[in-house]
C-alpha cells in the first residue's frame, strides 16, 4: 500500500518555531505534532509503509506508519481513489441550531480596505476606539432620566423597525471586524453571509483560517475585534444622542438613538460571556490555546456529576485546568439562564399575541426540554462507559425522577394571565388574546395596568372586572407590544369591562391578572400547553 494525501488536503508547516503543524481539509483545520506533520508531507503515493519509515527516520517504524495511516484513513485525509467533490459553501448547518447562508467571499473587499485597516490597527486607533467606547458609557450616564423614559415607553413601529435594521447592520460590521483583523495578520476569511442563530437572524464571517496564525494573541485579537466594533458603534450612538438631546430635547429620533446605543452595548457585553459560544469564549479558547475548550470542560463537568451520582472511574479531558469542572458546569447551566432572562422579558408579550406567540413559546420550551433530555442521556452514557453499577444508576435515576415529580406536584408558583388594556375616554377594557385562559376571569377580578417599553415597565393603574362575561372584538397591537402608531393593525381579542381603581393616562398598555398560585406542573400545562387548543 502506497498512501497518498487526498487532493483537498493541504499541510501547512509551522509559521514559527514551537507552533503546531496545521492540516487543512476544506473548511476544517486540524492541529498536529511535528512527527505527524512530517508523515503527512511524505504521503505522496510513491512509498509503502517501510519506505515511509526509512524516509522519516527515528522514532518511526513501519508498524507506527501503518497505525498512523489507518488513523488518517478513518479521518478521510487520504486519497481513496474516489473523486472528491468539494462541498458547496453556500449553506452550512452548525449544530445544535445554527443555519449559515454564504453571501460573498470577503477577501476581495478586505484587500481594498487594507490601507484603512492598517491605519486603524495602530496605537492611535486603539486609543480612539477606547475613548469612543468609554465616552459612550459616560454619555449614557449623563442622560439617566431621559434614558429611563426612552427605554420605558412604547416606540413608533417605524422607529422600532429602524432600530432593528441598524442593529442588524451593526452585526454585519461586527463580523467584518473579525475578517479585517484576520486579514491584517495575513489570514484569509473564507465566507461571509447571514445566519439563523437559534432562529435569530444575524451575520457571520468564517475566520477558521486564523488557526494557521503562529501566535495565540493574534487569534485572541481576532476573536475580540467584533466586540470592539460594537462598542465603538454603541459609543458613537450614545455620544450622538447626548448632542441631539441637548440641542433639541426629547424626540423620536433621540429615543431611537438611545435605544440603539443601549442595545448595542448590551449585545457587546453579552458577547464577552465565555460560557456560550460567543466571542468571549473564542477569545478565552485562543488565549489558552486549547481547542474545543467548552466541550471538553463540559465533558469533565458531566463526568464529575456522574461520578458523584452513579460512581465509576472517569478520565479527565483537561487535567491541567483545575477550574475546568466548575467552568463546564456553568457552561451547561448558563444557556438555561439566558432562556430564563429572555422569557422574563418577552414570554408574556408573545403569549398575549395569540396563536403565533403561543407557537413560538411552545417551540422554545420543546427545544429546552430536548436539550435537557439530551443532557440526561449523555450523563447516563458517561456512567455506563465508566463502569457504574447498573443498580446504583437505576436507583439514583428513580430518585431524581421522583424528586422532579414531587417538585411539579407540590411546589406552587404564581399564575398570571397576560393581556392588554384599552382606554376610550372614561371606558376601560381588559383585552386578552383568544388563546388566553378566560375561565379564571370573573366579576371582581383585580387587574394591574402597565406601560411597557422596549426594556422597562411601569405600573400606571389598577382596575377591577365589572362583568365576567367575555365579549369578542378587536384591539390595536399597541395593547400587547411596546409600539405605538399601529391603530390600523387590530387583532382579535376577548374583552372584559373594567372599573378603574387608579385610572391610567395611557390609551393602551399591558395588563396582568394575578389569579393565585398553581403547582408547577399545572402552571406549565396552563401556560405552555393549554393555549395551543383554546
Amino acid at each position: 500500500m502506497r498512501p497518498r494525501l487526498a487532493p483537498h488536503v493541504v499541510v501547512h508547516e509551522p509559521a514559527e518555531a514551537g507552533t503546531p503543524w496545521i492540516v487543512q481539509a476544506g473548511q476544517k483545520y486540524l492541529r498536529v505534532g511535528a512527527d505527524m506533520g512530517r508523515l503527512l508531507e511524505a504521503l505522496d503515493g510513491e512509498r509503502d509503509h517501510e519506505g515511509l519509515a526509512r524516509r522519516l527516520g527515528a522514532p518511526w517504524t513501519a508498524s507506527d506508519v501503518e497505525k498512523a495511516v489507518a488513523q488518517l484513513q478513518r479521518t478521510r485525509l487520504l486519497d481513496d481513489g474516489s473523486e472528491h467533490r468539494p462541498k458547496g459553501t453556500w449553506f452550512k448547518y452548525v449544530p445544535p441550531m445554527t443555519l449559515q447562508f454564504t453571501v460573498l467571499k470577503p477577501q476581495w473587499l478586505l484587500d481594498r480596505m487594507m490601507p484603512l485597516i492598517g491605519r486603524l490597527a495602530t496605537p492611535a486607533g486603539a486609543v480612539a476606539a477606547a475613548v469612543l467606547a468609554l465616552g459612550g458609557v459616560i454619555a449614557l450616564a449623563l442622560q439617566t432620566p431621559a434614558l429611563a423614559r426612552s427605554l420605558g415607553e412604547p416606540l413608533p413601529i417605524a422607529i422600532l423597525f429602524a432600530v432593528t435594521a441598524a442593529t442588524f447592520a451593526t452585526t454585519g460590521l461586527h463580523e467584518l471586524g473579525h475578517g479585517a483583523a484576520l486579514a491584517y495578520y495575513g489570514g484569509r476569511p473564507s465566507r461571509m453571509g447571514f445566519m439563523l442563530f437559534y432562529m435569530t437572524p444575524a451575520f457571520f464571517c468564517d475566520v477558521s483560517d486564523g488557526w494557521r496564525l503562529p501566535r495565540r494573541e493574534q487569534r485572541t485579537r481576532i476573536a475580540l475585534a467584533g466586540i470592539v466594533v460594537q462598542l465603538v458603534v454603541g459609543g458613537t450612538a450614545a455620544v450622538s444622542a447626548l448632542v441631539v438631546g441637548r440641542a433639541g430635547g426629547a424626540s423620536t429620533l433621540y429615543d431611537a438613538m438611545v435605544v440603539f446605543a443601549v442595545s448595542t452595548y448590551v449585545s457587546g457585553v453579552l458577547n464577552l460571556v465565555p460560557f456560550v459560544k460567543f466571542d468571549g469564549y473564542l477569545a478565552l479558547m485562543s488565549h489558552l490555546d486549547i481547542s474545543h475548550l467548552r466541550d471538553r470542560a463540559m465533558t469533565d463537568a458531566r463526568r464529575a456529576v456522574a461520578r458523584v451520582l452513579f460512581g465509576g472511574t472517569y478520565a479527565r479531558e483537561l487535567p491541567r485546568l483545575p477550574w475546568a469542572v466548575p467552568f463546564g458546569l456553568v457552561c451547561m447551566v448558563f444557556p438555561l439562564y439566558l432562556v430564563g432572562v429572555a422569557a422574563t422579558l418577552w414570554a408574556d408579550i408573545l403569549q398575549s399575541l395569540g396563536v403565533l406567540g403561543t407557537v413560538l413559546v411552545v417551540a422554545a420550551v420543546c427545544y429546552l426540554l430536548y436539550r435537557l433530555g439530551l443532557g440526561a442521556r449523555r450523563l447516563l452514557e458517561e456512567a455506563r462507559r465508566a463502569g457504574a453499577r447498573p443498580w446504583r444508576t437505576g436507583v439514583v435515576s428513580v430518585l431524581i425522577a421522583a424528586a422532579v415529580i414531587a417538585l411539579t406536584a407540590f411546589v406552587k408558583v404564581p399564575y398570571t394571565v397576560v393581556g392588554g388594556f384599552v382606554r376610550d375616554g372614561d371606558r376601560i377594557e381588559l383585552v386578552l388574546a383568544e388563546t388566553s385562559d378566560v375561565d379564571v376571569i370573573g366579576k371582581g377580578t383585580e387587574v394591574r395596568l402597565q406601560r411597557r417599553g422596549v426594556v422597562l415597565r411601569t405600573d400606571v393603574g389598577t382596575g377591577v372586572v365589572t362583568d365576567g362575561t367575555p365579549r369578542s372584538g378587536t384591539a390595536p397591537l399597541s395593547a400587547f407590544l411596546p409600539v405605538r402608531e399601529v391603530d390600523d393593525l387590530p387583532m382579535p381579542v376577548v374583552s372584559f369591562p373594567l372599573r378603574a381603581e387608579e385610572a391610567p393616562s395611557e390609551n393602551y398598555g399591558m395588563a396582568y391578572v394575578e389569579v393565585g398560585s398553581r403547582p408547577v406542573g399545572e402552571w406549565l400545562f396552563l401556560t405552555y400547553v393549554a393555549p395551543t387548543w383554546r
